[in-house]
């Protein structure tokens, strides 16, 4: 299944997302995660909703966002980074998501402001110390990701909490999906229309079970 979140008069709501006469439609709602406490269940028929006509929110309601850096060998070498030996992770806000489709703000203390298309992996139950054979087996579904970076600031602290934290720094969505394997995807940024990225997650220097595993015993929630 994909699905959504949008907003209505009854307050947020989740919505199946399916492909109908050429375009994503949203056709119905459907019950919250488990996470997402503020979330109210009303089960009722609806009109379907085109994708591009609604008014998205973040498709997801995380207690902490985990990042894993450097897992592309192109990206390293783009940036002129070695490749890690171990998994290297960083933490970003929930106060950093940003709706589909919503504006990035800025900070005027920086200079350079970047772009990161990423796969993102939504967990769907308490992860603690996972096999990399019963990974996958947490996993709800998958969405995209921009890891906005304030490179210049990333640089000079040292460490990446505030370069990767700001508000809007992680827009997210628009949907989560179950329907993708996440071993081969082409992955893929645009800016003002223009191709600037373009990666496969089989270039991964360590592959999604490996991570959730290495994750696991560091988070569990």
């Amino acid at each position: 299944m994909r699905y959504c979140k949008f907003p209505t008069s009854d307050g947020p709501q989740y919505g199946e997302v399916q492909t109908q006469g050429g375009g994503d439609v949203i056709v119905r709602r459907v019950p919250p995660p488990e996470e997402d406490h503020a979330c109210i269940f009303r089960e009722e028929e609806m009109q379907p909703i085109p994708l591009s006509e609604a008014h998205l929110l973040p498709p997801v309601n995380p207690s902490k966002i985990v990042c894993v850096g450097r897992n592309y060998r192109e990206h390293a070498k783009e940036l002129g980074n070695e490749v890690p030996i171990e998994i290297l992770i960083f933490l970003k806000p929930p106060s950093s998501l940003l709706a589909p489709e919503g504006k990035i703000v800025m900070p005027q203390i920086s200079e350079r402001v970047d772009y990161e298309g990423e796969l993102a992996v939504v967990i769907g139950k308490k992860c603690r110390n996972a096999t990399e054979s019963e990974a996958l087996s947490f996993v709800r579904g998958y969405t995209c990701a921009n890891d906005v970076t304030a490179r210049d600031l990333q640089k000079s602290d040292g460490q990446w909490t505030r370069g990767k934290g700001f508000d809007t720094f992680c827009p997210l969505g628009p949907f989560v999906s179950d329907e993708v394997s996440p071993e081969a995807l082409d992955l893929e940024t645009r800016v003002n229309g223009q191709v600037r990225q373009r990666g496969n997650t089989r270039d991964f220097i360590f592959p999604l079970p490996s991570v959730i595993r290495f994750i696991s015993t560091h988070y569990f929630g």
